[in-house]
């Protein structure tokens, strides 16, 4: 049974597309159940939608109501309540392709090994409604395989709707989402992706993310991107106390110049160009992975993200908010 979870707050004018999108084109999948988290909704239309939605798909849709405990608290408590031998989390502003179910479950009956995680890739839907498709994985085969084995899906979007999870990566190894934080997918997708024995990827776009102006890449509440450092802290004592870190370090390192020093910098530096976040997070780096200049990687990034990296390098800071805003 694939567990469909949606943590819900104050999303109300969304719910009916989300949801329906679950059931469209999945019509064939017998063993699908939908769980709706209202997570403490202060608004006067989630909940009540909620429950007309469970009442509409009577038998493989389920509400429960709880007080807040933020987006991470929502999904596992989803996690507690579900049935199924796997996770598929969906935000409740975000739709699934038609036939995604259907897609994963027969993924699943083909494969001789039931893989622990199945990841495809996403479209980006803006404002304008234009859609542009987003690669998950950075590392593509068309065999399961681990990170043991090619450590460079390390470095994938560590998105946690882009995935099916099997559940028993959860339960089996303690891991839960962190509540009420910021970066939860990351603090957690990374855990699991070294926990996976098998990993299966494939092409298909089959998660539709709406970029909303309440998102963090649009918060104003530039303070909060300081939890990135939370973050990373968070993963790398874990992977530590797991023993693995020095197999993984190189790649912990390249997640770093990734999250912390370029994609966290540009999203305060283009609130904020004179935060002391940016000297932060250029120090956390060094003194975390002293190396993070000589490693081979900066070669390939993109041309962009380069231009990026070496700009933050030389503190022109000015001049990134320029292009920025140049490119808007």
């Amino acid at each position: 049974m694939i567990s469909v979870v949606i943590p819900v707050y104050n999303t109300g004018k969304y719910l009916n597309d989300c949801v329906s999108s679950v059931i469209i084109g999945n019509e064939d999948v017998k063993d699908l159940e939908i769980i709706l988290v209202d997570d403490g909704s202060t608004d006067s239309e989630s909940g009540e939608i909620c429950d007309s939605l469970c009442a509409e798909y009577s038998g493989i849709c389920k509400a429960i109501h709880q007080e807040n405990r933020g987006l991470g608290g929502a999904r596992n408590r989803g996690i507690e309540e579900s049935s199924g031998d796997y996770l598929l989390f969906l935000d409740s502003d975000d739709t699934l392709v038609p036939g995604a179910i259907s897609r994963l479950a027969d993924i699943l009956d083909k494969e001789t090994v039931s893989p622990e995680i199945v990841s495809f890739n996403l479209n980006s839907v803006g404002a304008d409604g234009k859609t542009a498709a987003v690669k998950s994985n950075a590392y593509c085969q068309d065999d399961p395989f681990s990170v043991s084995d090619h450590p460079e899906y390390m470095r994938s979007l560590p998105n946690a709707c882009g995935r099916l999870w099997k559940k028993s990566l959860f339960t089996d190894n303690g891991i839960s989402f962190p509540q009420k934080v910021w970066y939860e997918d990351i603090r957690t997708s990374v855990k699991l992706f070294t926990l996976a024995d098998s990993i299966k990827t494939i092409d298909d776009c089959l998660y539709n993310y709406f970029q909303r102006d309440d998102s963090i890449m649009h918060s104003s509440n530039v303070g909060r991107n300081r939890e990135i450092i939370d973050a990373f802290e968070d993963i790398i004592g874990w992977i530590e106390e797991t023993g693995r870190f020095d197999e993984f370090r190189e790649w912990i390192c390249r997640l770093c110049i990734d999250h912390v020093f370029i994609a966290a910098s540009v999203r305060v530096l283009r609130a904020d160009r004179k935060s002391g976040l940016l000297s932060e997070f250029r120090q956390y780096t060094e003194n975390r992975f002293p190396e993070y200049k000589k490693i081979k990687y900066r070669k390939e990034l993109p041309a962009a993200k380069r231009v990026v990296f070496d700009l933050l390098e030389a503190r022109w800071y000015w001049l990134i908010s320029l292009l920025f805003s140049v490119l808007r």
